[in-house]
């Protein structure tokens, strides 16, 4: 859990606003929540190596330097990440590890860093940043930043972030922590539906240590709705995600950081079984995901009732189509926090359009 910058702030970065990022995380509640890791994304470093071959932080952007703004992140509690790429070059045109990578690691280590991102621009030769690499043999890169991270002595977390290229969630844990299944996210309904859809059958790669990562959170990034922004929210945390908001949080209102800091919608997130979450039906857009708690068979199943379509619709959820028994059990909406009492066989709930609702049954 923790904080990107590039979904709302892209390039337009700098140590101000990674520090102000870090305050706010604080006061408005979300490192209470959870949140840990205020990240860095690309567009932090200078356009050249030093003499020395390191990476260097721009010095206009990033004057203080990264050490410094990694201690300013520690002293308030949190964790500092940091962004790099497997190519030559970055996605915008800066330095790249290729080559690199225990020359990077160790630099980050002695930074401060807790977590990297490691992105996948650029191609070899540097020409073109989005040109898919067939030919490349890119595995091994990002497997030296792993070697390097795991021997600088320094306990830091590795993303990578390779648009889901070449099955990655069937080999990523044996490299990193976390692995992106798709391409990038965008704050529209369309975006996070079609990500949704890409994570079916991903789910038993998932677990404790190692998780698909279906990209950052676009909540409270306009244009999307708050309505649209709850449903992204409860299905990620369905999913066994990361939670790593992309907001402006200094400016988020009282409605997005309620979103963020929900704390019995974290907690099925943060189940500590860590099982990926599944679609266990779909009605022409009316869904239902399941996703079972416990590292036992607990009888605690959360459940998310998805509206796709345009129009308010009732959704069902039948216990047969979840796993459970056919008798009564106990339902609690986990976003309104009340018991709605005992149901038999199947739960029903009105559901706006682009929305949910999500709750926990307990048999």
């Amino acid at each position: 859990m923790g904080w990107n910058s590039w979904n709302q702030f892209g390039c337009n970065i700098n140590e101000s606003l990674i520090r102000e990022t870090a305050d706010a995380m604080v006061a408005r509640g979300l490192h209470a929540a959870g949140y840990e890791y205020v990240v860095i994304d690309d567009c932090w470093q200078a356009q050249a190596r030093d003499s020395n071959g390191d990476l260097q932080p721009d010095p206009l952007r990033f004057p203080g330097g990264i050490k410094a703004l990694a201690d300013y992140v520690h002293d308030r509690g949190l964790k500092f990440g940091i962004y790099t790429s497997v190519g030559n070059v970055t996605c915008q045109g800066k330095p790249g590890s290729r080559d690199h990578e225990l020359q990077d690691a160790n630099l980050f280590a002695s930074w401060g860093v807790d977590y990297v991102k490691d992105d996948f621009c650029n191609r070899p030769d540097g020409w073109w940043p989005f040109t898919w690499w067939p030919w490349w043999d890119y595995k091994p890169h990002y497997a030296a930043m792993s070697d390097g991270l795991r021997k600088s002595e320094r306990p830091i977390v590795l993303g990578l972030c390779n648009w889901g290229w070449n099955r990655v969630w069937k080999w990523g844990s044996s490299i990193a922590e976390t692995w992106r299944t798709t391409m990038d996210i965008h704050p529209r309904w369309g975006s996070i539906m079609h990500i949704l859809d890409r994570q079916i059958g991903k789910e038993r790669y998932a677990g404790p240590g190692h998780w698909n990562d279906p990209d950052m959170l676009e909540v409270g990034v306009p244009p999307l709705t708050e309505v649209e922004s709850r449903a992204h929210f409860s299905l990620w945390t369905i999913l066994a995600a990361p939670l790593i908001a992309g907001n402006d949080l200094r400016k988020m209102s009282d409605s997005i950081q309620r979103i963020l800091t929900a704390s019995e919608v974290i907690a099925i997130d943060q189940d500590p079984a860590g099982r990926q979450g599944t679609l266990v039906s779909n009605d022409n857009g009316l869904q239902v995901w399941a996703r079972h708690l416990g590292k036992t068979r607990s009888g605690e199943t959360a459940i998310v009732l998805l509206n796709r379509r345009a129009s308010t619709e009732t959704i069902t959820a039948h216990w047969s189509e979840i796993g459970l028994d056919a008798g009564p059990a106990r339902v609690r909406n986990l976003w309104d926090r009340i018991d709605l009492g005992f149901f038999i066989g199947e739960f029903s709930a009105l559901v706006p359009p682009h929305g949910v609702v999500m709750v926990k049954i307990s048999q």
